[in-house]
């Protein structure tokens, strides 16, 4: 972050600054909490083009689902009520199952492959999200996901009539699958669902883990590497038209900033947290070969129910990636 920091300074030093114009407040809701490594990519993109603009556009961030919850922000925008903001891609699944591409089990296990499948599907969600109104501006990967629990678990057996949180329809088939019960909880809201029962297990990466100190309810961590999901953030098309090409300038650059420093962030990130599962006092190590067998096998299940709903767009996808491997 402290060379993204600089670039900040840098894109601000260069930038086309607008005078004399009103300055314009845009709101950005994220469901993260602030220390989130998404969260703070967002603030300095924020303060990159609040800087750039020369003020005239002042991006105001709000963390931690505290403007609108999650599942809630990427209407918001649509319909004017905020500005810009931050949503998991994969959470509008339910809407066209393009979005879903990057939760596909085993699809794309790492960053290298993940950047590859972002940039076969980049142009489609650039397009699906302009029919709604919405501008992409830039993309940002978890670290890959894993399985979390309170008890040991070797074989999908053992997860039968877990209480499983789910934040999106690809975690919810995996629910099913596996026969753990599924429960739609927001990132805002981890800490006490496991806290208080609502919740038993979840997959997730190791960021989301540490950064809600799940150690404090759940004793285990599977590395299965199932899939790198995508946080993007959009900004409302009749906003973005209003705005001067000056900014328009100043906010694309500010996005590429935060794209690639906010990717590298999570490489960083991934064995630091971790690290801090373990020092939490987590058990932290691979999954066994018989889950992660039995894992692959669900994999391919959701892949093949996913490509019929997604169509000629959604095999389009996965064939380009294909491609590039």
């Amino acid at each position: 972050m402290k060379t993204f920091s600089k670039l900040l300074a840098a894109t601000a030093l260069t930038a086309v600054w607008s005078t004399g114009a009103l300055a314009e407040k845009w709101d950005m809701p994220m469901a993260y909490s602030a220390t989130n490594f998404h969260s703070a990519t967002g603030a300095e993109f924020a303060k990159c083009v609040t800087t750039g603009t020369g003020g005239s556009i002042e991006i105001v961030t709000h963390p931690s689902g505290s403007l609108f919850k999650g599942g809630d922000i990427k209407r918001a925008i649509q319909t004017g009520q905020a500005q810009i903001g931050e949503r998991l891609l994969s959470g509008h699944q339910n809407e066209n199952a393009v979005f879903g591409v990057d939760s596909l089990p085993f699809l794309a296990s790492s960053f290298e492959d993940a950047a590859k499948l972002w940039k076969a599907a980049k142009p489609t969600m650039t397009k699906l999200l302009d029919a709604q109104n919405l501008v992409l501006l830039y993309a940002v990967p978890w670290p890959p996901q894993g399985l979390y629990f309170k008890k040991e678990v070797g074989s999908v057996a053992d997860m039968k009539g877990i209480k499983f949180r789910s934040y999106n329809s690809a975690t919810a088939r995996l629910a099913e699958l596996t026969g753990m019960l599924p429960v739609q909880i927001e990132a805002a809201e981890i800490s006490q669902a496991f806290a208080t029962g609502v919740a038993e297990s979840m997959i997730s990466s190791g960021a989301t883990g540490y950064d809600r100190k799940v150690w404090e309810s759940l004793t285990h961590f599977y590395e299965v590497d199932s899939w790198l999901p995508r946080n993007y953030v959009m900004v409302n098309k009749d906003i973005w038209n209003g705005a001067s090409d000056a900014n328009k300038n100043v906010i694309k650059g500010c996005a590429e900033l935060a794209e690639y420093a906010g990717t590298w962030r999570a490489v960083e990130y991934t064995q630091f947290t971790l690290k801090g599962l373990r020092a939490g006092g987590m058990t932290v190590g691979p999954a066994s070969e018989k889950l992660t067998k039995e894992l692959k096998d669900i994999g391919v299940t959701m892949t093949t129910e996913w490509l019929e709903k997604a169509g000629a767009d959604g095999k389009a996808i996965v064939d380009a990636y294909h491609a590039m491997k």
